[in-house]
């Protein structure tokens, strides 16, 4: 296992979709190592998810986990769970806007519409399939992982870029509002 590199904006692989990885990549050791990678670069960071692209590694891949996060306090537990050509469907026309963070785009948050119940289809490291619904804040955290693996960051689904704000600022101004917005959506969800 190893730490990598995060890539920051502007570089190209952050802005290509991603490709699908078949059966035999997906059980091959290098597959497997770059799993390893992906899980241990995402909590070096303190990261609640990371997608392959991020590491420069431009497969459908994405892992996500939340357990006493310091930069996310307010987000519910979310176990280890490493998605492989993973696919979203969203099941509500409902959204709420979601301060989102990410390592690609450092000390930089924003409010991107997410949908606040989705379908996640999917394969997990052993290649088995994954189907399950996921909701509220938990179900953001999903949509932004995955987001990667087409080549969009949060900054794309902003829709006011007013709402742009370094991470010191949005703790002194906006987070607190923020914090009761989204533990009203977990204790309505759950997640």
């Amino acid at each position: 296992m190893a730490i990598r590199k995060i890539a920051h904006i502007g570089h190209p692989v952050l802005r290509q979709p991603s490709r699908v990885v078949g059966a035999d990549e997906l059980a091959s050791p290098e597959f497997q190592r770059l799993i390893d990678d992906l899980i241990e670069t995402m909590r070096d960071a303190n990261g609640a998810g990371l997608a392959a692209p991020q590491i420069y590694e431009p497969v459908r891949l994405c892992a996500l986990e939340v357990n006493n996060n310091p930069r996310y306090p307010y987000k519910p537990r979310i176990p280890l769970t490493v998605l492989i050509n993973p696919v979203i469907e969203l099941r509500t026309d409902e959204r709420f806007d979601n301060y989102e963070g990410c390592l690609s785009v450092p000390n930089f948050r924003g409010v991107a519409p997410r949908a606040t119940e989705i379908r996640v289809t999917a394969l997990d490291r052993e290649g088995k399939a994954i189907d399950r619904v996921v909701r509220g804040l938990t179900a953001g955290t999903f949509q932004h992982e995955v987001d990667h693996l087409d080549g969009l960051l949060f900054l794309d689904r902003m829709v006011d870029p007013k709402t742009l704000t370094t991470w010191p600022e949005f703790e002194r101004h906006h987070q607190a509002a923020f914090v009761e917005r989204a533990k009203a959506l977990v204790a309505r969800y759950g997640e």
